[in-house]
Protein backbone atom coordinates (compact mmCIF):
# COMPACT_ATOMS: atom_id res chain seq x y z
CA UNK A 1 0.00 0.00 0.00
CA UNK A 2 2.95 2.22 0.81
CA UNK A 3 4.42 1.85 -2.79
CA UNK A 4 0.93 2.98 -4.25
CA UNK A 5 0.59 5.90 -2.14
CA UNK A 6 4.15 6.84 -3.04
CA UNK A 7 2.95 6.36 -6.80
CA UNK A 8 -0.16 8.60 -6.36
CA UNK A 9 1.84 11.48 -4.32
CA UNK A 10 4.61 11.53 -6.82
CA UNK A 11 1.84 11.75 -10.09
CA UNK A 12 -0.30 14.30 -7.71
CA UNK A 13 2.97 16.30 -7.83
CA UNK A 14 3.13 16.57 -11.24
CA UNK A 15 5.46 13.36 -12.64
CA UNK A 16 3.03 11.44 -15.22
CA UNK A 17 5.58 8.40 -15.00
CA UNK A 18 7.20 8.07 -11.88
CA UNK A 19 10.07 5.62 -11.98
CA UNK A 20 11.55 3.15 -8.78
CA UNK A 21 13.73 6.17 -7.73
CA UNK A 22 11.38 8.55 -7.60
CA UNK A 23 9.14 5.69 -5.20
CA UNK A 24 12.43 5.12 -3.11
CA UNK A 25 12.63 8.88 -2.63
CA UNK A 26 9.02 9.39 -1.19
CA UNK A 27 9.25 6.71 1.39
CA UNK A 28 12.74 7.13 2.04
CA UNK A 29 11.80 10.71 3.04
CA UNK A 30 9.11 9.43 5.75
CA UNK A 31 11.27 6.92 7.15
CA UNK A 32 10.42 4.10 5.10
CA UNK A 33 11.76 1.40 2.58
CA UNK A 34 10.61 0.33 -0.24
CA UNK A 35 10.26 -4.00 -0.79
CA UNK A 36 11.91 -3.22 -4.84
CA UNK A 37 9.99 -6.38 -6.01
CA UNK A 38 6.49 -4.16 -5.00
CA UNK A 39 7.95 -1.34 -6.99
CA UNK A 40 9.12 -3.57 -9.73
CA UNK A 41 5.75 -5.16 -10.26
CA UNK A 42 3.84 -1.95 -9.61
CA UNK A 43 5.98 0.15 -12.26
CA UNK A 44 5.37 -2.90 -14.81
CA UNK A 45 1.64 -2.96 -14.18
CA UNK A 46 1.33 0.49 -15.03
CA UNK A 47 3.72 0.77 -17.81
CA UNK A 48 1.84 2.30 -20.71
CA UNK A 49 -1.34 3.30 -18.78
CA UNK A 50 -2.30 6.87 -17.09
CA UNK A 51 -3.35 6.70 -13.43
CA UNK A 52 -6.28 8.96 -14.02
CA UNK A 53 -7.42 5.54 -16.65
CA UNK A 54 -6.98 2.97 -13.70
CA UNK A 55 -8.55 4.61 -11.14
CA UNK A 56 -11.86 4.71 -13.07
CA UNK A 57 -11.85 1.38 -13.78
CA UNK A 58 -10.80 0.71 -10.32
CA UNK A 59 -13.80 3.19 -8.99
CA UNK A 60 -16.24 1.05 -11.98
CA UNK A 61 -15.61 -2.10 -10.05
CA UNK A 62 -16.17 -0.38 -6.78
CA UNK A 63 -19.48 0.59 -7.69
CA UNK A 64 -20.75 -3.27 -7.87
CA UNK A 65 -19.68 -3.83 -4.59
CA UNK A 66 -22.43 -4.12 -2.51
CA UNK A 67 -22.50 -2.14 0.56
CA UNK A 68 -24.62 -2.55 3.69
CA UNK A 69 -26.30 -0.07 5.95
CA UNK A 70 -29.65 0.03 7.72
CA UNK A 71 -30.24 -3.05 9.46
CA UNK A 72 -29.50 -1.55 12.77
CA UNK A 73 -31.77 0.63 12.72
CA UNK A 74 -34.68 -1.66 12.21
CA UNK A 75 -33.63 -3.99 14.26
CA UNK A 76 -33.12 -1.46 17.34
CA UNK A 77 -37.23 -0.44 16.59
CA UNK A 78 -38.83 -3.91 17.71
CA UNK A 79 -36.81 -4.38 20.73
CA UNK A 80 -37.48 -0.65 21.92
CA UNK A 81 -41.28 -1.16 20.87
CA UNK A 82 -41.20 -4.39 22.86
CA UNK A 83 -39.45 -2.58 25.88
CA UNK A 84 -42.33 -0.20 26.77
CA UNK A 85 -41.98 2.41 29.20
CA UNK A 86 -38.66 3.93 29.98
CA UNK A 87 -36.73 0.57 29.17
CA UNK A 88 -37.03 0.78 25.83
CA UNK A 89 -34.91 3.80 25.40
CA UNK A 90 -31.94 1.83 28.06
CA UNK A 91 -32.37 -0.76 25.51
CA UNK A 92 -31.81 0.93 22.33
CA UNK A 93 -29.22 3.10 24.47
CA UNK A 94 -27.19 -0.38 24.98
CA UNK A 95 -27.71 -1.28 21.30
CA UNK A 96 -26.28 1.71 20.43
CA UNK A 97 -22.82 1.29 22.22
CA UNK A 98 -22.44 -2.55 21.39
CA UNK A 99 -22.75 -1.23 17.61
CA UNK A 100 -20.01 1.29 18.28
CA UNK A 101 -17.90 -1.29 19.95
CA UNK A 102 -17.74 -3.80 17.13
CA UNK A 103 -17.46 -1.65 14.99
CA UNK A 104 -13.75 -0.07 16.80
CA UNK A 105 -12.84 -3.83 16.78
CA UNK A 106 -13.60 -4.23 13.25
CA UNK A 107 -11.35 -1.57 12.19
CA UNK A 108 -8.49 -2.81 14.05
CA UNK A 109 -9.20 -6.17 12.20
CA UNK A 110 -8.73 -4.68 8.88
CA UNK A 111 -4.69 -5.68 9.41
CA UNK A 112 -3.56 -2.98 7.18
CA UNK A 113 -2.29 0.85 7.43
CA UNK A 114 -1.44 3.46 4.71
CA UNK A 115 2.41 2.67 5.33
CA UNK A 116 2.36 -0.80 5.52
Amino acid sequence: MRVISAYMLAVLGGNSSPSASDINTILESVGSEADSDRVEKLLSELEGKSIEEVVAGGLSKLASVPSGGGGGAAAAAPAAAAGGGGGGAAAAKEEKKEEKEEEEEEDEDMGFSLFD
